[in-house]
C-alpha cells in the first residue's frame, strides 16, 4: 500500500494554487478609483486571503454600505478581466495529480464566490482533481474561512479529520483549520509573510511547492 500523510487535504485557491495577485489586486484599484482613491498597490496585497467586505471596511473605513458598493465594483472588474490575469504557480498540476495518484481526496477551501472559483479551477484544467468545493456566497453570509471549511466538511460528511489537512497562505487558513480541528499546512511563496504564519502556529510550513509535494509524499 502506498503511504500518505492525510488522505484528506483542503487547498486555498489564491496564493496557494495559484498567483492571482494581478488581477485581485487590479480589480480592487479599479473599485477604490470609484471613490477618488488611489493607492500604492503594494499596499494592496493584505486584500487577499480575507472577506473582501472586511478589508474595505477595515483598511478604508467604508461603511457596510459602501463596502457592499465596492465589492459590487471589483466585481465589475475581475469577472471581465481580473479572473483571467492569473497563473498556476510553477509545480502545482503535478502536485495535484500526483496526490490524486496516491488516492488522496482533494478539496477546495476559498474565500472566493463559487462560482469564479469554479470558473479558475476550469480555465486551468485542474476541475478534475478535486471531490468538491467549499466556497464563499456571493451576498456576503459565508466568507470566513472557518465557515467554509465546517459546511464543506459537513457537506462531505463521514470525514476522518485526523488525516485531514488545510494548505494555505494566510493566517485565516490557519486559524480555519483549527477552528474545524484538522492539520495545518502553511506555505510561504504565497501571499502571506513568515511572521504572520508563525504567530498563526501552524503544524507544518512549507516554502516551496516542491517542499510540499515533499511533505505530503
Amino acid at each position: 500500500m502506498t503511504y500518505k500523510k492525510f488522505d484528506n487535504i483542503f487547498f486555498d485557491l489564491d496564493g496557494t494554487l495559484t498567483d492571482s495577485a494581478p488581477g485581485i489586486i487590479n480589480s480592487i484599484v479599479y473599485a477604490l478609483s470609484k471613490y477618488n482613491i488611489f493607492p500604492d498597490r503594494k499596499l494592496l496585497y493584505k486584500f487577499i486571503g480575507p472577506p473582501l467586505r472586511e478589508s474595505f471596511s477595515k483598511y478604508y473605513g467604508f461603511s457596510s454600505q459602501q463596502a457592499e458598493e465596492a465589492v459590487a465594483y471589483y466585481r465589475e472588474y475581475f469577472s471581465e478581466k481580473g479572473i483571467y490575469e492569473n497563473n498556476l504557480y510553477e509545480g502545482v498540476e503535478h502536485l495535484l495529480k500526483e496526490l490524486n495518484v496516491r488516492g488522496c481526496n482533494l478539496f477546495l477551501a476559498t474565500s472566493k464566490p463559487y462560482e469564479y472559483a469554479l470558473q479558475v479551477l476550469k480555465n486551468f484544467k485542474i476541475y478534475n482533481y478535486f471531490k468538491a468545493i467549499g466556497a464563499a456566497s456571493f451576498d456576503g453570509s459565508k466568507t470566513k474561512k472557518s465557515e467554509i471549511l465546517r459546511s464543506l466538511i459537513d457537506d462531505i460528511g463521514n470525514l476522518d479529520l485526523t488525516k485531514s489537512a488545510m494548505i494555505g497562505d494566510r493566517l485565516y487558513d490557519i486559524e480555519g483549520a483549527k477552528s474545524v480541528g484538522i492539520s495545518s499546512i502553511a506555505v510561504l511563496y504565497g501571499y502571506g509573510d513568515e511572521e504572520e504564519l508563525r504567530q498563526a502556529n501552524p503544524d507544518f510550513m512549507v516554502k516551496s511547492v516542491a517542499e510540499l509535494l515533499q511533505l505530503l509524499l
